[in-house]
């Protein structure tokens, strides 16, 4: 087991223990109760420690695109209709993960949607959040650990910049794990969306993406669909962000979360906390729109910003003369 897959380990048995409470937004650990500053002093704290940080390990979640536009994941948004508005008016379906986990009366059906959900994320451009994240990090040493699935930060940075822990929308996978591969999803969502044309709900059976090995019905090489593939790729994922820490541990580490929610905060912020508090002169920096959890041992070394995570970096890169 790697590193970091070693700290995601500790913190999932956390999660497991107090599920209840997860689930009801909060956590089991103590929060510190320190006064904040005012808005503008909490964005030039924020830059400061942007600006005398080593290295930066960038925490990016669901959050982030969200503050960009994409968010239709949960919700029934204009964004969501403007991309599955075909599928909320035949089948009433309100947001992207409500459809791809419905069950679907043929897989023709389910492919539909899953491509216009892939087709989506694959062709989208790159989100003003994370362009002024990208501004903000140039000239820094940085790394990018990811659970977003949506390919932005790979819009932006080669493979050895990212790890993508919870998959890429960009790639097949069998969906009995008869192989160790995944493969190219791009070209087949392409084809599976010039067949529905404007109005189509159900792509042709020739289309339903299969294993190229077994002949078994694929699915997108995320967690959530079902059998998700720890294989070679999922194990490089790891093993990038843990050498990577491993190299600085002993630096002026920034750990720099955006976006996480409470649906899974063992994969990012709590291994940020932990880390925070395990390397001496690492800090940390969170920007979400809705928590505020900075844990007590470490609100000396940590800040929370509270607010639209689009307007919070803007704002740190206008603060930083970028």
């Amino acid at each position: 087991m790697t590193f970091y897959e070693n700290w995601v380990t500790q913190t999932q048995q956390n999660y497991s223990m107090y599920y209840q409470l997860y689930q009801q937004g909060g956590t089991p650990y103590q929060m510190s109760h320190k006064a904040k500053p005012a808005w503008e002093e909490q964005i030039r704290q924020a830059a400061k420690a942007i600006s005398e940080a080593d290295a930066i390990l960038v925490g990016g979640a669901s959050g982030l695109s969200a503050a960009g536009g994409g968010d239709f994941y949960y919700s029934d948004t204009p964004s969501f209709y403007q991309a599955f508005g075909r599928f909320a008016k035949k089948y009433g379906v309100k947001n992207a993960f409500e459809g791809s986990f419905r069950h679907w009366d043929t897989p023709n059906e389910k492919w539909a949607f899953l491509a216009t959900f892939l087709y989506t994320t694959q062709t989208a451009p790159v989100r003003e959040p994370y362009k002024d994240l990208d501004t903000i990090l140039k000239g820094k040493d940085f790394f990018v650990l990811t659970t977003n699935q949506d390919t932005q930060f790979m819009k932006l940075y080669p493979e050895d910049k990212v790890a993508e822990i919870q998959g890429d929308h960009r790639f097949f996978q069998c969906s009995r794990q008869c192989t160790d591969e995944v493969w190219d999803a791009v070209e087949p969502v392409k084809k599976m969306i010039e067949s529905l044309g404007e109005d189509k709900t159900a792509v042709p059976d020739e289309l339903i993406p299969r294993c190229p090995h077994c002949g078994a019905e694929a699915f997108p090489w995320v967690r959530g669909y079902g059998n998700f593939l720890e294989g070679k790729k999922y194990q490089e994922q790891y093993q990038k962000v843990s050498d990577w820490i491993e190299q600085h541990a002993d630096k002026k580490i920034l750990f720099l979360e955006l976006g996480v929610g409470r649906i899974t905060p063992m994969f990012i912020q709590e291994p940020f906390w932990n880390l925070t508090l395990a390397f001496p002169h690492a800090k940390y920096l969170s920007v979400n729109n809705k928590y505020d959890f900075l844990p007590e041992q470490i609100e000396d070394k940590g800040q929370v910003i509270v607010g639209d995570i689009a307007k919070v970096l803007k704002e740190i890169r206008q603060d930083l003369g970028k």
